[in-house]
């Protein structure tokens, strides 16, 4: 609850757009469907298991299929962030990947913010068209519709969204500006490998 409405406190999403969910032993929790952030209680949080089977007063968000795969396909997802925030959500109707104009796109794993192909929200196609985007990938944009991501806990994965809503909108800032510079596969390498203890403290 606390994450959903630090979501919309930070301008990641609007209304009742987005939803944020964290997994639990039996499948996962996730934001109820079309209640405002400001009025959502922890009682509200809806129990889902993987399967799409829920309990309670409460509708899960109709996006669960894409945090229940999430959660089905990788292992190492503790919480899922969905938003249709303003930048991310504007590059995901040009249908394109965001390359590497900045190295900080190798915090969604990879040396591309991927675009997932267009399918109709709450459906199938789209959880399948997302799971292709977010091959070794954290984080992908969802053609048309906003951007989804996962962390291993709810802190991290609100920091992530962040970070694809920051990239999106210093990306479309350069290509204002002109044609941005693109950095290379072998530095991105390096970069991908220098990410595997970024912002990880160990003992002097």
């Amino acid at each position: 609850m606390a994450t959903a409405q630090r979501m919309h406190a930070e301008g990641l999403s609007q209304g009742t757009s987005g939803n944020v969910s964290v997994r639990t032993p039996e499948g996962f929790l996730i934001t109820p469907s079309g209640v405002p952030y400001d009025r959502i209680t922890p009682a509200m949080m809806v129990p889902v298991d993987v399967e799409g089977g829920w309990q309670g007063a409460w509708k899960p968000s109709s996006e669960w299929r894409m945090h229940a795969d999430i959660y089905r396909f990788k292992p190492q997802a503790g919480a899922v962030v969905h938003t249709h925030s303003p930048y991310a959500t504007a590059f995901s109707t040009l249908r394109e990947d965001i390359p590497a104009f900045h190295y900080m796109v190798a915090m969604a794993g990879g040396t591309t913010l991927r675009c997932a192909s267009y399918a109709t929200f709450g459906s199938q196609e789209l959880s399948d068209a997302m799971l292709v985007a977010l091959d070794e990938r954290k984080a992908c944009l969802l053609a048309n519709h906003g951007m989804i991501c996962f962390e291993h806990n709810l802190d991290r994965a609100l920091w992530l969204a962040g970070e694809v809503e920051m990239l999106a909108r210093q990306y479309g800032l350069a290509r204002q500006a002109g044609t941005p510079v693109i950095l290379g596969e072998d530095e991105m390498a390096d970069v991908l490998e220098r990410f595997k203890t970024y912002g990880k403290q160990g003992k002097a």
